[in-house]
């Protein structure tokens, strides 16, 4: 038997899996993008791989100082070709996705601009509009501190008004209210919104506001008088190393009384208050990051699957068959069970992400309006949806490096630079498990009206507590239930009612673990829910395309039934061996899903360029790929071992005469 030629062989198994696919990917895509947005995305992408800027061949080999650099060149190509192509601020937003590069202006963009357009006086707005939107300043949001982050309402900074002056004074009174890992502020910033601690003129503190005020000189970017800023320094696993997070610290600045962020509430020049109708307006920058996250975390995992997918389809391990081929990778039920649900959540997160944007951005508006009625609601779903979400992405982005073997460890694969950077979500715009306690104050609330007020409504987020009042069946899970998804949406509507119900009875004597489990059902019954209405909906797609992301949608309600069986069980929705039954449905949806692996990825429509993945690559060459981006690598441009006459050749040389000395006595 002649030997198989590995290389080759990966080029076939890839275009064989693409001719075997029941579905058209572009009418997938479509769905993804939606035509008209396609058709922008390649238009851009086609103009950004072309530009020498945003060249990518070196940036695996550079350290944090030289990615800096590079990051505020690709910023300064963007903005130009913005203004020299009349980008729309969603076309600019776009080219930024396809990038997918870490660019000190992010929090500007995502944070800043946000803020004043929510926020800013019709004064403040006339003022400084033109020079935001424009970049003109470069801008951060100060929120968190070296002592507190998540908890605003503990924070130290404070912004006491001087009414002979019509002014603020912003002062850090301790080490610990030192602004700190704030994006964009290290090297970048010109101006940043300050959240501090509003004490009025006779010492009463109202509580944290919004503040404008310029750090640097927009004539030599100098740090302006009692202000010290810098760099916090690397992070873990050299994540966003291009990202200049800083910290900074205020001795008594004074700001204008203008420089309040006064849409809502403001303080007037003799010093008085006028408090806002709800005080969640100040939280509304973060409530916008919030939002994009699930989207963004989507098209994240999107990423790293496209790679795992692509990979596996190509690397054969282990057993061979009678050709002497060894078996593909994905086909072992070791590889899809790990790999397809995290496909399938790629899939939901993209969608709900953008569902999520128009829910938040109706809300906002009928805010605006003077009506607040869903605002609370809004701020738990983002609250539970940022929690679930950034935990998910950080564990399917790991699960998908380890299933690339060892080469999962090299920078070339390019999950692991996906990893270092996304990492950190868990953490900032609210630590995890405070915002877990948000979805549960609300879930605790709602609960309670419901049942002392037979008029109160439920919102969307809590529409699940009907089921506790009546006489509501049950469901039953029987084999064939396992194959229906409204079944499925029904069943976890059921889990948060009853683990709610065990919640608000146990409020005495909860476990150390009450919050997070709750947090998470309630979560999960939302998304559900909403899964259900995009199964609904896909009856407007062609049939074999709308049967593929259907039996997506279906697998990931699967695997989320899956990872709440313990609940299931405590909670008698589950009898025994209806686990075994649900797990051979997740292992059916994977076998119906396989064939179809390599299209459902190649729909998220990456380039090779955009993917910039040697294990990644959509024409299956890996080994070829991966063996030229190592003759990058600076160690093998030298012609000599660096070090090794000072460190390497004594140790040698002092080896071999003590080795010497023990042969000789022998």
């Amino acid at each position: 038997m002649a030997p198989v030629n590995i290389a080759a062989q990966s080029i076939k198994d890839m275009t064989t899996a693409r001719a075997e696919l029941s579905f058209n990917v572009e009418t997938v895509r479509d769905y993804l993008f939606g035509r008209t947005n396609w058709k922008t995305h390649k238009k851009i992408e086609d103009m950004l791989k072309s530009d020498p800027a945003f060249d990518r061949s070196q940036r695996n080999f550079i350290g944090r100082v030289d990615a800096y650099k590079r990051a505020l060149a690709i910023t300064k190509r963007l903005i130009e070709l913005r203004r020299v192509h009349g980008w729309s601020k969603e076309e600019t937003d776009q080219a930024a996705f396809i990038l997918s590069e870490v660019l000190p202006i992010a929090l500007h963009d995502a944070a800043f601009e946000p803020v004043f357009l929510g926020q800013a006086s019709s004064a403040m707005m006339s003022e400084y509009w033109d020079l935001v939107s424009n970049k003109g300043i470069q801008g951060c949001y100060l929120q968190t501190e070296l002592g507190h982050g998540s908890n605003v309402a503990c924070l130290e900074t404070t912004a006491t008004y001087i009414p002979e002056a019509h002014e603020f004074e912003i002062h850090s009174p301790t080490l610990t209210s030192t602004k700190w890992w704030i994006g964009g502020l290290g090297k970048t910033a010109t101006h940043g919104i300050v959240q501090a601690k509003l004490i009025l003129p006779g010492g009463e503190n109202v509580g944290p506001h919004l503040f404008l005020v310029q750090l640097r000189s927009l004539e030599d970017h100098a740090t302006l008088p009692g202000i010290s800023i810098g760099d916090v320094g690397p992070k873990a696993g050299g994540g966003l190393a291009a990202l200049d997070n800083g910290y900074a610290r205020f001795h008594r600045v004074r700001i204008p009384r203008a420089n309040m962020f006064s849409k809502f509430a403001e303080v007037t020049e003799d010093g008085r208050y006028i408090q806002p109708q709800n005080p969640k307006h100040s939280f509304s920058g973060m409530m916008y990051i919030r939002a994009s996250m699930v989207t963004s975390g989507g098209w994240t995992i999107a990423r790293a699957i496209t790679i795992a997918i692509r990979y596996t389809t190509v690397r054969r391990q282990g057993e061979c068959d009678e050709h002497g081929l060894e078996r593909q990778v994905i086909q072992y039920s070791s590889t899809y069970y790990r790999l397809l649900p995290i496909l399938s959540r790629a899939y939901v997160f993209i969608a709900l992400g953008r569902q999520t944007i128009k829910q938040f951005t109706t809300v906002t508006e009928r805010s605006e309006r003077g009506d607040f009625t869903k605002l609370s609601e809004i701020h738990a779903i983002l609250c539970g949806l940022k929690a679930l979400v950034t935990n998910t992405v950080v564990r399917d982005l790991e699960t998908a490096r380890r299933a690339l073997g060892g080469h999962g460890y090299s920078a070339f694969a390019g999950i692991g630079r996906l990893y270092a950077d996304y990492l950190p979500t868990v953490t900032y715009e609210g630590d995890n498990f405070v915002l877990n306690g948000q979805v549960v104050r609300l879930a605790v609330k709602s609960y309670q009206a419901f049942f002392s007020t037979p008029t109160s409504p439920l919102g969307a987020h809590s529409s699940y507590i009907r089921l506790l009042k009546g006489n509501n069946p049950k469901p039953v899970m029987e084999t064939a239930l396992w194959q229906n998804s409204n079944s499925i949406v029904h069943l976890l509507e059921w889990r948060a009612a009853l683990v709610l119900n065990e919640f608000v009875q146990t409020l005495d004597n909860l476990d150390a673990n009450a919050n997070q489990r709750l947090s998470k059902a309630v979560t999960d019954a939302f998304i559900t829910v909403k899964i259900g209405e995009m199964i609904a909906g896909l009856v407007l797609l062609p049939r074999r395309e709308g049967n593929v992301i259907r039996a997506l949608y279906h697998l990931y309600l699967l695997t989320t039934a899956e990872d709440a069986l313990v609940d299931l069980f405590s909670t008698g929705l589950l009898q025994q061996s209806g686990d075994r039954e649900l797990r051979l449905a997740i292992k059916h949806h994977c076998l119906q899903l396989l064939p179809d692996a390599i299209g459902l990825t190649d729909a998220f429509s990456f380039s090779d360029w955009a993917l910039d993945s040697a294990l990644g690559v959509s024409d299956g060459r890996v080994y070829e790929k991966i063996w030229r981006r190592a003759q990058f690598e600076p160690l093998n441009q030298l012609g000599n071992t660096p070090g090794y006459y000072e460190s390497l050749r004594p140790m040698l040389q002092e080896g071999q005469k003590l080795a010497k000395r023990v042969r000789s006595r022998l």
